[in-house]
Parts: structure tokens; sequence; C-alpha cells
């Protein structure tokens, strides 16, 4: 299959150079706590949850991890929350539009969301357990922290197909 016809993806070269622009980002203090929803996952989601806690990097875009409030391990951020992922989360709606817009980073597709007046949401598709991304508005267009957390991903969470 040609990538330009990948169902919620770029064609390979728009979303390598995507994933190419890396901006650098702020600094943070390494005891800011983002306040966090936690997602409430059905058991087997939450194993693999569980597991992707495990394999998480220390540093996301060169962002420091730091905690969450609530603690759990469903949730991380890095930065000043700069950087936001919950694991477990509910399929987004927008995946049932055949227009929504994707990327793909280091061979995890994620569904690109924008939000108005911050930045954009990314959420997996074709995994076992749904995982988002969220990233403030210095990320608005720069998807390079998607390719740090697309091998903790790609070992934690299966493919669903």
């Amino acid at each position: 299959m040609k990538s330009s016809h990948r169902p919620f993806g770029l064609p390979a070269s728009a979303a390598a150079a995507t994933v190419l622009l890396l901006a650098v980002a702020g600094c943070s203090t390494a005891d800011a706590k983002a306040s966090v929803p936690v997602p409430s996952p059905p058991a087997t989601e939450a194993a693999f949850c569980r597991a992707l806690a495990k394999e998480l990097p220390g540093t996301v875009a060169g962002l420091a991890r730091t905690g969450t409030e609530p603690e759990s391990e469903l949730t991380a951020a890095w930065g000043d929350a700069a950087i936001v992922l919950r694991c477990g989360v509910p399929r987004p709606e927008k995946m049932n539009d055949p227009q929504a817009h994707a990327v793909e980073a280091n061979g995890v597709n994620w569904l690109y969301e924008p939000r108005a007046g911050d930045g954009p949401r990314f959420t997996t598709t074709y995994r076992k357990a749904y995982v988002e991304v969220s990233l403030d508005e210095r990320y608005a267009h720069d998807v390079g922290p998607l390719a740090d957390l697309a091998a903790p991903v790609q070992k934690a969470v299966p493919p669903s197909l």
C-alpha cells in the first residue's frame, strides 16, 4: 500500500520530515507536578499501561520527567507539563473521521488533534491500549517528542492488528 493511502497517515516523507523538526523547549524544576486526570481503562489495558510506565524515558525532547498529581502509573509528564502522557484513555471520537490526520513516528501511528489555544494532542492508533500525548504550544509544529516515546510504546503496548 502506498504511504499516501495510509489511514490516519501522512505520506512517509512528510511524516519523516515532521519528526525531524525538534525544537528546544524551556527548562523546568524537577519537583513541579502537573495536574493530570487519570484514565480508568479496563484491566487488560491497564496492564499494558503499567508495562509502559516502566519503559518511559527520563527525558523527552530534552525535558526531564516530572511528577503528576495525582500520582499514577497511567500518567507521566516532562518539563513544566510541556509534554503529558496518559495511558488507557478512551478511543477518541475523531478516529471515526475518515478525514482525520495522523503522523507516524518511529513505527508508531498517532492521531493528530489540534487544540485551540494550546499545542496538539496525539493518540496512538492500532494499539491494544490508547496512549495520549498532549503537547503545549511550544510544540504546535513539532512531533519530536513522539519519536522519544515510540520505542517504549512499541515495547509495552502491542499492536491491535
